[in-house]
């Protein structure tokens, strides 16, 4: 099966390509030029003919006609796209003009649900974007050699709930907490924004979840760690990272926890069901 490819920044969707190649799809990869790496082009030409496009981030009609003209049928949406750029910068087609028109709420899961709409009206279905990225899913339990003291797991148990209901709210997926206050909450500016402000507000020892949104569409925007999440906490001094099982990307596979390691930062999965720190 040809498989169709969305990508935006960061190495989430050189892992999506390279997932979907092992199981034997062909890949037509569609960069956006204001946010994917160059390098996605190498990546796509290796060792096969590329069927690679750069499209600007407003050409959602070039888009559909680029996946139908290749016989895409299912197509992932893989890397960020930052949150300021889709509602400020952006030159929209007519077919992307036509989706805004139609928004009730200008937010991005909104617009990217009608996006989704909209190719599956041309008979493109946006699947899952982690279909092929199962191992790379983080576990529940404790996740490093180290797991979160009594205070730390009191912060969390605080925290989670708050994270909850801002996540449900649709203000962004990371919190951090110190001493059982909230220090800081993600809004456009994105994860390593908020640890860095958390770190300046609260100095050390802080607590940083990220979760998943009650509803979470796993089609898009799904929670991502990597190294430098790592090093964005280290540089903060914050002592503890907590994501959500089975629904949070670890994009570095074990590297992550092996940096959390040497950083002294406890990283735990917390769990569907659980109310605090999952069981390792």
């Amino acid at each position: 099966m040809r498989i169709g490819l969305i990508a935006g920044n960061g190495r989430f969707p050189f892992l999506a390509l390279d997932a979907a190649r092992s199981l034997g799809h062909d890949v037509t990869v569609i960069a956006i030029r204001e946010e994917t790496s160059p390098a996605m082009e190498a990546a796509a030409a290796e060792g096969r003919p590329a069927d690679f496009h750069w499209i600007s981030l407003g050409q959602l009609g070039r888009c559909i006609d680029i996946l139908k003209r290749s016989n895409v049928t299912r197509a992932l949406m893989a890397g960020q796209v930052k949150h300021t750029r889709i509602f400020s910068g952006v030159v929209p087609d007519l077919t992307l003009l036509s989706v805004l028109r139609r928004l009730t709420t200008r937010n991005t899961d909104a617009l990217i649900s009608a996006v989704a709409d909209v190719l599956g009206s041309h008979g493109i279905q946006l699947v899952d974007s982690t279909a092929f990225l199962e191992p790379l899913l983080a576990r529940a339990g404790t996740l490093t050699e180290r797991a979160p003291n009594e205070e730390e797991r009191g912060d969390l148990d605080f925290g989670y709930g708050m994270a909850d209901a801002i996540a449900g709210l649709d203000i962004g997926q990371t919190i951090a907490v110190r001493q059982c206050a909230v220090v800081a909450v993600e809004a456009m500016e994105g994860t390593d924004e908020v640890i860095a402000r958390a770190g300046r507000l609260a100095g050390p020892g802080v607590c940083v979840i990220k979760v998943a949104k009650p509803d979470q569409d796993m089609r898009f925007d799904v929670p991502v760690i990597g190294v430098p999440t790592i090093d964005a906490l280290s540089a903060a001094g914050a002592t503890v990272l907590s994501v959500d099982a089975g629904r949070t990307v670890v994009l570095d596979g074990d590297r992550v926890f092996e940096a959390a390691n040497a950083a002294g930062v406890a990283v735990v999965g917390r769990g569907p069901a659980a109310s605090g720190v999952a069981a390792p």
